[in-house]
């Protein structure tokens, strides 16, 4: 039986008469890589501050390791490693004592991991904090959090201010957090970043979870994009139900299909005599898109 580290149920946030977050539940498994997307102001970062003791909760439950994020967040915290999306550093420090000074925090060391890691992320570490950029300011707090010995590591929006090497390195590293067995939440808007790494995805809207899964599983319920053509004429393909946006030219036509019947529109295909053919599963844009559309009009028709 798989083992969660977070579970959140039900998990609510006031600012004043504001609702923060509205109805938030989700679990992150031992072992595995959890994508937690949505635009900014979405509730991404209220969530994670809560997780993090930061912020009082003000409905539901939410726990890591078993225990409650804001009475136990001392024993909590020993076990966890964060990175927020904007970090701010002491500024008359240099970027190797801010790490070291991270570390120890932590109850850590600097090693010769963290060593490796500083070369990695191509950091120079006897510059003084204060005249880092924001995407330096970044890999600190990164060189510091994979350097960490943790059960559970917490990325909030990580890789703002870094370029696409960067990028790459990072989910290098976190790919091998997860070939190590760690746990790790990832909170992103940068979609192509969840694709390459997440096992589940949760995506929030206004404060409220619209959905959790593997892709595999949410791109059963989306469509797959086909283009064919065959000896004879397409015709009668356009009509069926589970075709989309048909489109033709010649002997050739293109269009979507619901994933789940795929099969059926293949074996009306067959007898056609196809030449070639296609298929391109949807992309985690194209399902965050559908479920972010298809939410905002069952709210408008609600209204």
């Amino acid at each position: 039986m798989t083992q969660p580290i977070v579970e959140i149920n039900h998990l609510q946030k006031r600012f004043g008469k504001f609702q923060a977050l509205k109805d938030i539940t989700m679990t992150v498994n031992a072992g595995e890589v959890f994508g937690f997307i949505g635009p900014n102001g979405a509730g991404k970062s209220t969530t994670i501050r809560t997780l993090l003791g930061i912020l009082r909760k003000s409905g539901g439950d939410a726990t890591i390791f078993g225990q409650d994020v804001w009475q136990d967040a001392v024993s909590i915290h020993r076990r966890i490693a964060y990175v927020p999306g904007d970090v701010y550093l002491w500024p008359n420090l240099s970027g190797g004592e801010v790490i070291d000074l991270f570390l120890k925090l932590n109850g850590q060391k600097h090693s010769a991991t963290t060593d490796a890691l500083i070369k990695d992320f191509k950091l120079d570490v006897t510059k003084k904090a204060r005249t880092y950029s924001k995407g330096n300011r970044q890999k600190v707090a990164l060189v510091a959090a994979f350097s960490t010995e943790a059960d559970l590591y917490i990325f909030d929006e990580p890789t703002s201010g870094l370029d696409p090497l960067m990028e790459e390195v990072f989910q290098q590293h976190v790919l091998a957090l997860k070939a190590s067995g760690k746990s790790v939440l990832l909170s992103s808007h940068i979609l192509s970043e969840v694709e390459h790494m997440c096992d589940r995805i949760g995506i929030i809207r206004d404060g409220v979870i619209i959905e959790t899964g593997s892709l595999d599983d949410m791109r059963q319920l989306s469509r797959t994009q086909v283009t064919v053509s065959t000896n004879q004429p397409l015709d009668g393909i356009a009509k069926l139900p589970a075709v989309h946006g048909f489109t033709q030219s010649g002997a050739k036509a293109s269009f979507a299909v619901d994933s789940e019947e795929l099969g059926s529109v293949m074996s009306a295909l067959t007898p056609l005599g196809i030449k070639s053919l296609q298929s391109t599963p949807p992309t985690l844009e194209d399902l965050f898109m559908r479920y972010y559309n298809q939410e905002g009009a069952d709210a408008d028709e609600q209204h």
